[in-house]
């Protein structure tokens, strides 16, 4: 037995263990680097408003302006539950935040699409074409953009939009990352690490389509997938040959890339198969334990050898087996017989061919014809595709797993057969990882769930607010990538008893990253009826906003009215398009008044702070028949406010039409979720129930499926696609996935999700038991109480019938509907026949984060809000009722994630008791290897065995393949240089080239020469010349790196692999009879299963030296 061991010899640097950046102080990678000044001071900034908050004495946790409110009953429970806003949950793992969450507005054209790791870095691909590239050594570091961590980002490529990248792979043995473009070219990059920019690339067009998927087989070779089935191979000698050309040859890389591929398609048709593979090709999984390819379609998989390229099984999501075309009636064609017809058919010279050769001809172009229809009725949604293949992912113990578009997980063994399936969760798998014994799903609801190797869930947790499109894995993490743009890390050894842990200690040091936001937000209600206001209206309605305003919002109702325009509007609402222009009128107006009134305001101030009075700037608005709603926003709170998107409820007509009912507007402030919905319920003094009615459902089914008319519809195309993902079952059953990605359980509307919800408008409650002369009376006296204890509103709030839990101010103000139209003061109420008696129906309620009246802003309760103002426009005189303003006093806790980001880091490197749990968590397997030299001649198979000595812990292994040599007459090793993706030589055969070895257990690897005399040049994918392959002798340099449970880091065996032709063998050993002892790394085929022992290294290589 031989121990020889080195640490991570394979690679340039040494893999991180999980968290070793902090595991160790001896090192001078692992010291850590001191936070800037800039960020000490915002932790002292933090620290400071801590102390403010629980150490000084006060009164009130509001302004002392605050106005006193009347609280509905009815709330905090069944679908007026408010949100879970704890930052750390006990049930879930703490993360790191790599890239937080971005506003939409901030992405479009820059979302990113997928994500790839390599050893020691973290890829992004851009919807540009561009890639972003995270270190793993500076994760903790502070970045100077998105709160992230610092990362390098190439220039977006120039190609009308249609350069976004859509896969991507790390190649380690060049040190390139390969990325497959929609605009159907696969493009290199190199990160030239030292002076902090991307090396120039190379670049080929390698479809027609766009490149879906791409691989490195345990060959070297690359694989990519595109539309319509269509697979092309690029050999590793292609590839070898351009990444040696000099940057003025790039040029000639990408002409002969283009023409060096394989192309697999034709390979199927010459040999006999049907057109059964015209699906796209989002899938391709390289297994490399067998040195095998899978590829899936929708709902097929087609099993190649890695090595030969030959179609070796097709099957679909069922298991069954899709033959070869009538495979019985096809003749047996020799080996010189199938090159003549691959000639024949690169060439494309027609030749006579028999009744058979015609007939299956036929036969493909029916069924190709037929598939292709079927792909497109699949693509167009027309045929049941709950079921579609969206993931692949192969385990250390060889098994395959499949995560579906119903949430099934289906496990198979090597050989395509299925073995079971597991439905741990309705939503859509998009993404799947294993690691070490464990398997990690992505969830188009934002879960993650944590698998073993049976399928048996060890845990779950929502990782994102939106779906979880991919995941890569490095430096001790799982990386997870939201359809928003987010990206997380995840513990590999997560769930674990280092998660609470971590947890209590981030909570404990919460006060140093948590950030207090002031913030002033303006509502106004105006039932216009169907009126035009003078700018002089406007300003005095909405004179407050030039004062210390962030954010604007109007709601109107009776904007425009009439059966002709409602039944258009309901028409328009069905194809997805609102407003009118009228509403546009109103929209125009209001911009022209709140720019006018800025504009004094700033003359005024001309020379005092000049610069604080700053505009505002429309950033949404919906309209459902005459209902409108609107969002402003002052520039300098603009980067804060995002992922606006709109919604709207009928309530008229069986629900059907906008007379009735409400339209909402959602947005993001400070990571915090604001929701502002603009209602006008049923009339009449006796239409209570109705009313109440309206709001419930206006409350349980208002969605937010679209965004706001102002931004990019293209993003809620984007989002209605991962939504179909879920199912219809899905939805029904758990969870509801919207485009914004909140996240509501079962019977939850998406208002409850919000951290303060706003209703204003035109309610239409009325006053009971009073007459339209007492109203007058009592209004003429300002006697307001007596009023309000017969307003209908908070009768029913107080029941807990509506608004159940939400909150207004008490009305001060004297009723608002109804007036005659321009006449001006109280003597304006309603004079016509009818004399409807004056009512509060115009009103403004809202709801924040508190459980409690005394709770106070924080993390777990991150919105706090007050009423500073509320009260109605009594001299504008354009409609028959008056327009009402709110204005709330609102603090928003929010996490500096850079900051929290450093104090992770902190805890990992400092904490001792974290330090232990890693350090224990982390153990090492000690392996020996049975040999490391190896020679083989004539197809011999030599035996490696690989034994774990530690009584404990299973030992995780991996082989592969560091370079191969040519071996000079000297029996000098030269010409030293790695395959792709460290693949091996086609000569040689490793079988199993990885698995897991139980403790004080043994594990037998066959390396086995491979006969290969001939060498293939394809040409626009078909073969044009054969040569015999260089019969030199030569090396490969095996690694086997072994690793634990939960650590990343691997110990390496090296071993020397000699190929030597018979001649030379002679020539190295003269002495026949002296070889017995070799004879068990000599072993042919034959002798395989026989073997029980195996000898130590053959004594003529013991002082060989190789690079």
């Amino acid at each position: 037995m031989n121990s020889d061991m080195d640490a991570n010899d394979d690679g340039p640097s040494p893999s991180p263990r999980i968290f070793d950046r902090y595991a160790s102080s001896s090192d001078d990678d692992s010291q850590p680097s001191y936070p800037s000044l800039y960020s000490t001071n915002r932790r002292l900034d933090y620290m400071i408003q801590f102390l403010d908050r629980n150490l000084l004495p006060q009164p009130s946790s509001h302004p002392n302006a605050s106005l006193p409110e009347f609280v509905a009953k009815g709330g905090g429970q069944g679908i007026f539950t408010l949100p879970d806003r704890r930052p750390l949950h006990p049930n879930h793992p703490p993360h790191l935040e790599v890239r937080p969450h971005p506003l939409r507005e901030t992405q479009f054209g820059r979302f990113l699409k997928t994500i790839a790791s390599t050893k020691r870095q973290l890829w992004a691909g851009i919807e540009n074409g561009a890639v972003r590239v995270w270190e793993f050594k500076d994760l903790y570091e502070e970045g100077e953009e998105e709160d992230g961590p610092p990362f390098r980002e190439s220039s977006a490529l120039l190609s009308n939009g249609n350069a976004a990248v859509m896969c991507m792979v790390g190649d380690e043995g060049s040190g390139v990352v390969w990325s497959g473009h929609r605009d159907g070219r696969i493009r290199g990059w190199k990160m030239d690490c030292e002076s902090g920019g991307f090396k120039e690339g190379w670049c080929w067009q390698a479809h027609r389509g766009p490149v879906l998927s791409i691989l490195f087989t345990c060959y070297g070779d690359v694989w990519s997938g595109s539309e319509g089935g269509n697979i092309r191979i690029w050999p590793w000698e292609a590839i070898d040959n351009a990444l040696s050309l000099t940057v003025e040859e790039r040029h000639m890389a990408s002409l002969l890339m283009e023409r060096s591929f394989v192309d697999l398609r034709s390979q199927v048709a010459v040999n006999g198969f049907s057109s059964i593979l015209n699906s796209d090709i989002k899938c391709l999984l390289s297994d490399n334990i067998r040195a095998k390819v899978w590829s899936s379609g929708y709902l097929s998989f087609a099993l190649w050898d890695a090595r030969t390229r030959e179609l070796l099984k097709v099957f679909n999501i069922d298991g069954q087996i899709e033959n070869r075309a009538d495979l019985s009636l096809v003749p047996d064609f020799t080996m010189e017989d199938e090159i003549k017809m691959k000639i024949v058919t690169s060439s494309k010279k027609e030749k006579p061919q028999s009744s058979f050769g015609f007939f299956q001809q036929s036969r493909n172009a029916i069924m190709g014809a037929a598939d292709a229809v079927r792909r497109v009725a699949a693509k167009g949604g027309f045929v049941d595709d709950n079921r579609r293949i969206e993931a692949l992912t192969i385990t250390i113990d060889g098994m395959i797993w499949v995560g579906c578009a119903n949430g099934l997980l289906i496990q198979w063994d090597g050989n395509g057969n299925r073995i079971q399936d597991f439905q741990h969760h309705p939503s859509a798998v998009l993404c799947l990882c294993s690691f070490g014994s464990q398997i990690w799903a992505g969830y188009a609801s934002g879960t993650v769930h944590v698998l073993d190797l049976e399928g048996n869930r060890l845990g779950g947790w929502v990782a994102h607010s939106s779906p979880v499109l991919k995941m890569a894995i490095g430096a001790g993490y799982i990386y997870t990538l939201a359809k928003h743009g987010g990206i997380r890390g995840w513990n590999i050894i997560s769930p674990g008893t280092l998660d609470s842990v971590l947890c209590s200690e981030l909570t404990a040091k919460g006060f140093l990253y948590t950030r207090t936001e002031n913030l002033t937000i303006l509502t106004g209600t105006w039932n216009v009826g169907q009126g035009r206001a003078s700018k002089g209206a406007l300003e005095s309605w909405l004179h407050s906003a030039v004062s210390d305003v962030g954010i604007i919002v109007i709601g109107l109702q009776e904007v425009e009215m009439g059966a002709g325009f409602l039944a258009m509007s309901a028409v328009r609402e069905t194809v997805g398009r609102d407003g009118s222009a009228v509403g546009q009128w109103w929209l125009d107006m209001i911009d022209e008044t709140l720019c006018d009134m800025v504009g004094r305001k700033s003359q005024d101030m001309m020379g005092k702070k000049l610069h604080e009075w700053r505009t505002f700037e429309r950033v949404g608005s919906r309209q459902l028949a005459g209902m409108l709603i609107a969002v402003w926003v002052k520039d300098n709170l603009k980067p804060h406010v995002g992922d606006i998107d709109a919604a709207a409820v009928p309530c008229g007509f069986g629900h059907a039409i906008g007379n009735k009912g409400a339209v909402s507007l959602r947005l993001r402030v400070y990571d915090r979720i604001f929701c502002f919905v603009n209602c006008h319920f049923a009339a009449h003094l006796e239409a209570v129930g109705r009313r109440n009615a309206d709001f419930d459902h206006v409350y349980r089914t208002m969605t937010f499926s679209r965004p706001s008319n102002l931004f990019n519809t293209g993003a809620a195309g984007a989002s209605s696609a991962v939504q179909m993902l879920c199912g219809a079952n899905c939805v029904r059953q758990l969870m509801l996935v919207q485009p914004m990605g909140v996240q509501s359980l079962e019977g939850m509307p998406e208002l409850s999700e919000a951290d303060m919800v706003v209703f204003l408008g035109d309610f239409n409650y009325r006053l009971d038991g009073v007459s339209y002369d007492e109203a007058r009376d009592f209004i003429s006296q300002r006697s307001f109480d007596w009023l309000r204890e017969r307003d209908q509103l908070r009768a029913e709030m107080e029941a807990g019938n509506v608004f159940q839990g939400m909150r207004e101010a008490v009305i001060t103000f004297a009723p608002t509907y109804k007036f005659d139209k321009h006449i001006a003061g109280l003597s304006g109420y309603d004079s016509g026949e009818k004399k409807r008696i004056p009512a509060w129906c115009d009103r403004i309620l809202y709801r924040d984060s508190r459980r409690t009246l005394g709770s106070e802003c924080s993390l777990e309760c991150p919105v706090v809000s007050s009423v500073s103002q509320y009260e109605s426009c009594m001299d504008v005189t354009d409609s028959d009722h008056k327009p009402v303003i709110c204005i709330f006093s609102v603090e928003i806790a929010r996490i500096d994630e850079s900051v929290r980001r450093q104090e992770f880091g902190d805890i990992l490197r400092s904490n001792e008791e974290v330090r232990c749990k890693l350090e224990e968590l982390c153990k090492f397997p000690e392996t020996i290897v049975s040999t490391n030299n190896i020679i083989l001649q004539n197809q011999d198979t030599s035996i490696l065995r690989i034994t774990n000595k530690c009584m404990e812990i299973n030992a995780w292994f991996e082989i592969v393949c560091q370079g191969e040599s040519t071996i000079k007459d000297d029996g000098q090793a030269s010409d030293h240089h790695p395959r792709g993706s460290f693949g091996f030589p086609r000569w040689l055969q490793v079988t199993p080239a990885a698995g897991i070895i139980k403790p004080d257990h043994v594990a037998e690897v066959a390396v086995h020469l491979e006969a290969f005399h001939t060498q293939e040049e394809y040409v626009n994918g078909f073969p044009q010349n054969w040569w015999c392959e260089d019969d030199r002798d030569k090396e490969a340099i095996l690694v086997v790196k072994v690793h634990g449970k939960y650590t990343m880091e691997t110990r390496n065996h090296r071993i020397r692999v000699r190929h030597c032709c018979s001649t030379k063998m002679k020539k190295i050993d003269p002495k026949p009879s002296d070889s017995v002892q070799n004879q068990g790394n000599l072993l042919h085929r034959a002798d395989y299963q026989r073997l029980s022992v195996s000898y130590d290294m053959v004594d003529h290589l013991r002082n060989l030296h190789s690079p």
